[in-house]
């Protein structure tokens, strides 16, 4: 009987490293069993154990970390996702991508659309099957319905290649069914608003950047001798990224640089005589399209758009800054002679808004000058002189 005793008590008797596995699987069982049935969607990764807990199981002696511990749980659950278990948090599920546009970070890349157009779509059918054509360029007309018949002739020197935007600043638009082509335009009815106050909020770069071209003009043009397709074709031949048609020099000429010149395609800077710039606001020879018929490249615009003061609505001065948006200005912004129009002079400004226009001109400039000026300091660049003429 005492050998036997002696037997027992040999066998009960492990040695201390054994003990102390053994108390650690026990321990961490029952630690798990008690997290696991409170917290069921606690994420192993975001565990934080007591630090007497993890000097005890990481004593040198017994040959288990925690870090080993953490790196076997975290491999598992990743093996568990790819066989396709379900993972034990859902944070692992949400999608956020920084490089998607702002406020579309959290939408998988993949259906996101940033950008859109006016292109009209039919309410049955495949969409896949809604545009058997889509025009390649936009122009837009600021119009009432004293100048139906002008826009009428105007529209009807545009193509198929070219969607067309009405923005009636008198809220008759029914009146224009009359045309066939009114029923595929796009047209937009806001009272008592300018072509730049339009501009800025329905013709967001995103919006209209299906289109290469973009014709922002006014509705008292004469377009006897102007035909879009054949002006595209220069504009693309001379690389134009800003430009505007000819104006015939004895109606409605403000400015010399923009004047007609009968014996050639397009004028732009780098071809003109240091002394033929005269006009008086401008800098010698500068590159210069005015805002009563401008036409822009989708890259331009671009840039334009952001130039545009949401509570300057006339655009006066906004033809003199236009050179800030392409490089080099001298050879991108010209005038088309070839394809010249007509500015029939419609009076439509009284002396309160001729006022205003003024005003908002000056306010204009100094916004430029004060924006540029407070870059140059930023950058620790001495500015110019001037910024606008």
């Amino acid at each position: 009987m005492a050998k036997l005793a002696t037997f027992g008590r040999s066998v009960l008797r492990f040695p201390n490293e054994s003990m102390r596995l053994v108390m650690v699987t026990i321990i961490g069982a029952v630690l798990g069993f008690f997290i696991g049935i409170s917290f069921p969607s606690v994420s192993i990764t975001k565990l934080h154990f007591p630090a007497s807990f993890v000097s005890y199981i990481e004593d040198k002696n017994s040959g288990l970390t925690t870090q080993a511990i953490l790196n076997h749980a975290w491999t598992s659950a990743r093996n568990a996702r790819g066989n396709g278990t379900e993972p034990t948090s859902n944070s692992t599920l949400k999608i956020y991508v920084p490089t998607n546009p702002k406020g579309a970070e959290r939408l998988a890349p993949g259906i996101v659309v940033p950008e859109s157009d006016f292109h009209l779509r039919r309410l049955w059918g495949e969409p896949n099957e809604d545009l058997p054509f889509k025009p390649k360029y936009l122009v837009t007309f600021t119009v009432g319905i004293a100048q139906k018949e002008n826009i009428n002739r105007a529209v009807k020197k545009f193509s198929e290649n070219f969607a067309i935007l009405l923005f009636h600043y008198d809220g008759r638009v029914t009146e224009w069914d009359e045309f066939e082509w009114s029923k595929r335009a796009i047209h937009i009815s806001v009272r008592k608003q300018t072509k730049w106050w339009y501009a800025k909020r329905f013709l967001h770069p995103d919006i209209v950047s299906a289109y290469e071209y973009i014709f922002i003009w006014d509705e008292d043009l004469g377009v006897e001798h102007f035909n879009a397709e054949e002006y595209i074709k220069l504009v693309e031949k001379h690389n134009l990224e800003i430009s505007q048609p000819g104006l015939e020099p004895d109606r409605g000429l403000t400015w010399q640089m923009t004047k007609r010149r009968g014996d050639r395609e397009v004028h732009k800077d780098t071809e003109e005589r240091p002394g033929w710039c005269s006009d008086p606001h401008l800098p010698p020879c500068a590159a210069f399209v005015e805002i009563m018929a401008p036409v822009f490249s989708r890259d331009a615009w671009r840039c334009v758009w952001h130039m545009i003061q949401n509570d300057l609505i006339h655009g006066w001065g906004l033809d003199f800054a236009l050179r800030k948006c392409v490089e080099p200005a001298h050879e991108k912004i010209g005038v088309v002679d070839s394809q010249w129009i007509v500015h029939q002079v419609v009076p439509s400004l009284g002396n309160q808004v001729r006022a205003r226009c003024r005003k908002e001109w000056g306010m204009f400039q100094t916004r430029m000058a004060e924006a540029e000026k407070a870059y140059y300091k930023m950058m620790g660049i001495t500015p110019p002189n001037s910024t606008l003429a």
